[in-house]
């Protein structure tokens, strides 16, 4: 076969064990071009279906968070996966600009970091626990008689939960989300 005509491809072959040990293990094998489209033909309904079950990933993966504090559960809630526009949401919504009069355009000039992260918390979560929870004008009144203020969902979390208990949530956010620990294998693949 000629080699100008080969074209590698990478094909996902796993056994059981190999599963539960790792997500996914790849072989590099040379395919001719005619050999690659006789394989897409032969899965093209699996990669449909595929498609159509990987993009109802934000209502299909969520995590249950526990804020627990010397051994006492204070209270639980359940997240799931943002999409990149809603990451990207949150960080305009909290993000300063200012006119920059030479090149006649808006700039990003400080991002407001703890409203950032109160605001990915809050979208993260499921709309049954932001109504229980963060939007519960009882918790409010409450909070707002111990003196703090209380505008929004976002200020409950910001009094709720401590800094290092936001960072922990921040990473199942991002795991559920898509953002591993070991980027460069996920691009590799």
């Amino acid at each position: 076969m000629d080699q100008e005509k080969k074209r590698k491809a990478s094909v996902t072959m796993m056994d059981e064990q190999e599963v539960n040990d790792r997500d996914v293990v790849t072989e590099e094998i040379e395919w001719s071009e005619e050999e690659s489209k006789q394989q897409m033909r032969v899965h093209e309904e699996d990669f449909i279906q595929g498609l159509i079950d990987a993009a109802g990933y934000t209502q299909n993966d969520t995590q249950r968070i526990e804020i627990v504090r010397e051994g006492k559960l204070y209270f639980a809630f359940t997240i799931h996966p943002l999409s990149e526009d809603e990451y990207d949401r949150c960080k305009k919504k909290w993000t300063k600009y200012v006119r920059n009069k030479q090149f006649g355009m808006k700039l990003p000039e400080e991002t407001n970091s703890v409203k950032y992260r109160d605001a990915l918390i809050y979208t993260a979560t499921i709309k049954e626990d932001q109504d229980k929870l963060w939007d519960n004008k009882r918790i409010w009144e409450a909070l707002r008689d111990k003196g703090l203020q209380i505008l929004s969902g976002l200020d409950v979390i910001e009094y709720c939960l401590k800094a290092g208990e936001k960072d922990k949530v921040l990473e199942c956010i991002d795991s559920l989300s898509g953002y591993e620990n070991n980027l460069e294998e996920v691009a590799k693949n």
